[in-house]
């Protein structure tokens, strides 16, 4: 269910168009920090790779993120000797900034990274982009935990990482399966949009991009990886675990308190075959129903307890009304979350309102069972009105169910057209959300006017490369 009736600000997935000669249709971003020794053999590699199996024209960034060695004079001279390199240089260290700042002025309609260390084979490459430019998804990522993935690595970082998504899904309900692969793809006009969401500059660049993106309903494709262990890695995880978890308990308050603009990355009306307007098919009601259930049998069982509890110093009809009150607050503010997917604070009053109004049917219903029980009983034992109290409250949540979701919580109507997208002009220009791929001559110097990143472009000649750098 949209939970905000403001327009998209994505346009309809489609493929991407066939592009002009020397128009890159992919951007691979290698960031880098104090990587003297790996960098030529990972840049030289992944560049041999492309030429000889990549389809479209494509462009290689080495992002040096402030490296006090000697990686700025090998990415300068990496970009002298191959064509299609590009060196840019940050002067502020830290992997998710590197990545924000060439992604968003990238001119590429699609956007890769991969680590230096090239532990991830080469030939995930092309099944990782392959479903961004035919349009069917939104962003892509290496997985090492699906099951036909081959990993070497040892013990302990088997266990972090199977340990740190096991956290995603329980504390962020992440459904990908592995978030810290450095090995991602996502389209230009999700970055656009997405980019500006996600405050990580760090390792946890990579999560948030990703649970932002799937809280919004992008389509994530994953892609089993072959995948070698680095045993020299510089990643410190101790601090990088520590960061991570500030990371996840900062998101976390954010969804939950609804302050993420998430409906900036909804679709036009119509391109998840879900919004259709089928007759005959009610939008959504299996899942509704699935999770009403699950709030009903909780919010039940509390009721009784607060029942239970009102009973030691209260006659049997005000403690009914005190527990259904309590009950019915959490019931509504669980069902608008959970079964019927609203976020955020608007409406909320109103929502509650009028599940007070349902709580009063509700509360029609079982105090007329327990009228109807003393009237037949002068002295009904306490097992006999919970049994009254559960057939009523079932007849109850059956109405309850309906009016929820024909009253308070109704569909929103479908949009007769798609608007123009309505972010700021300085965050996100029409021109980049119109066209996913301009002619050469009008492409811009991505990096023009920038402060935080010197460029160096001198393409000369394709030099000679082994294959067996790419190892």
């Amino acid at each position: 269910m949209r939970t905000d009736s403001s327009p998209g600000s994505l346009p309809a997935r489609e493929h991407l168009p066939a592009a002009g000669a020397g128009t890159p249709v992919l951007d691979v971003v290698v960031p880098v920090y104090n990587e003297e020794k790996d960098l030529g053999p990972c840049v030289r590699g992944l560049h041999e790779h492309l030429t000889r199996t990549f389809p479209y024209a494509f462009r290689i960034t080495v992002a040096d993120n402030a490296s006090t060695d000697g990686t700025p004079h090998v990415a300068a001279r990496l970009a002298a000797d191959l064509d299609a390199v590009r060196s840019v240089r940050l002067e502020q260290k830290g992997r998710g900034r590197a990545l924000r700042t060439v992604w968003s002025a990238s001119d590429a309609p699609v956007l890769a990274y991969m680590d230096v260390d090239l532990s991830t084979d080469l030939n995930a490459l092309l099944p990782l982009v392959a479903p961004l430019i035919s349009g069917h998804s939104d962003l892509a990522i290496g997985s090492r935990l699906a099951r036909s993935s081959r990993v070497v690595r040892g013990a302990k970082r088997e266990f972090i990482s199977r340990t740190y998504n096991l956290i995603l899904r329980g504390s962020l309900q992440a459904r990908f399966s592995d978030a810290q692969c450095g090995f991602k793809a996502i389209r230009r006009d999700v970055a656009q949009v997405l980019l500006p969401l996600v405050e990580d500059t760090g390792w946890f660049f990579d999560t948030e991009m990703l649970v932002l993106a799937e809280r919004a309903g992008c389509r994530i494709h994953e892609v089993p990886v072959d995948w070698v262990d680095d045993p020299d890695s510089t990643v410190h995880l101790v601090r990088t675990a520590t960061d991570d978890l500030k990371g996840v308990w900062r998101v976390g308050r954010a969804l939950a308190t609804g302050s993420l603009p998430l409906d900036r990355l909804v679709r036009p009306f119509g391109d998840d075959p879900r919004d259709r307007d089928l007759t005959g098919v009610p939008q959504g009601l299996a899942r509704q129903l699935v999770g009403f259930c699950v709030v009903g049998a909780l919010s039940t069982l509390f009721y009784l307890l607060l029942y239970s509890g009102f009973r030691h110093f209260a006659g049997s009809q005000l403690a009914n009304a005190l527990a259904l009150l309590v009950s019915a607050i959490a019931n509504t503010a669980a069902n608008r979350r959970l079964t019927f997917g609203v976020r955020g604070r608007g409406g909320a009053v109103r929502h509650q309102a009028q599940g007070l109004v349902v709580f009063g049917i509700g509360l029609a219903l079982t105090s007329g069972s327990l009228a109807a029980l003393s009237a037949a009983t002068a002295d009904p034992d306490h097992s006999t009105e919970l049994a009254v109290l559960i057939a009523a409250n079932l007849a109850a949540t059956v109405l309850r169910f309906l009016l929820f979701r024909a009253w308070v919580f109704p569909d929103a109507p479908p949009a007769a057209h798609s608007p123009e997208p309505h972010l700021p002009e300085s965050r996100l220009p029409e021109s980049h959300l119109r066209e996913p791929h301009l002619p050469e001559s009008h492409l811009p110097d991505p990096y023009r006017g920038r402060s935080d990143a010197t460029v160096r472009l001198q393409p000369v000649r394709p030099a000679d490369t082994d294959p067996r750098d790419a190892r």
